[in-house]
């Protein structure tokens, strides 16, 4: 008879689910992601000296060329080691591969930090979802290390 209960009420509850419309795709939710950023780099960006970056001008400063924008995804999405400069500061850290993230959410995430948190600096262009999944793709075979090498070439202060 209980069995008989469960299956009456699993039967109601898909009834009364079968009539909610949902979002098929919620827009990502670029401030939230950033709460995996700022453990690193602070709740402002302003990173701790010697170990992790600050996210200032230097992101918007990328974020003005194709090749510094591709870092700036790939940074995201496949991770980074050192050495890098910033700010005229070397940084030999790592930071992982920010895995879990769809390409909106990265987008999302870049969009928040480069109007946001880094307010200064060149105009910040917005990244879309298309650009990221191209950024993607096309640094798939790279490492972090890989990714690492790329930022003084494509514009990193």
């Amino acid at each position: 008879m209980k069995l008989a209960a469960l299956l009456a009420l699993a039967a109601g509850g898909a009834a009364a689910l079968a009539g909610l419309t949902l979002p098929v795709h919620a827009a990502a939710d670029g401030a939230a992601v950033y709460g995996r950023c700022a453990a690193c780099h602070t709740k402002t960006g302003a990173g701790v000296p010697g170990a992790f970056p600050p996210l200032g001008p230097d992101v918007r400063t990328l974020a003005t060329g194709e090749a510094g924008r591709r870092y700036l995804a790939l940074v995201v999405t496949r991770g980074v080691s050192g050495p890098i400069t910033v700010s005229g500061k070397p940084y030999r850290g790592v930071m992982p591969a920010q895995g879990g993230l769809d390409d909106a959410s990265v987008a999302a995430v870049l969009n928040h930090v480069g109007t946001m948190i880094v307010k200064t600096g060149p105009e910040f262009k917005p990244f879309d979802e298309a650009e990221i999944s191209a950024f993607r793709a096309g640094g798939a075979a790279l490492s972090a290390q890989d990714v690492g090498k790329l930022h003084a070439a494509a514009g990193g202060q």
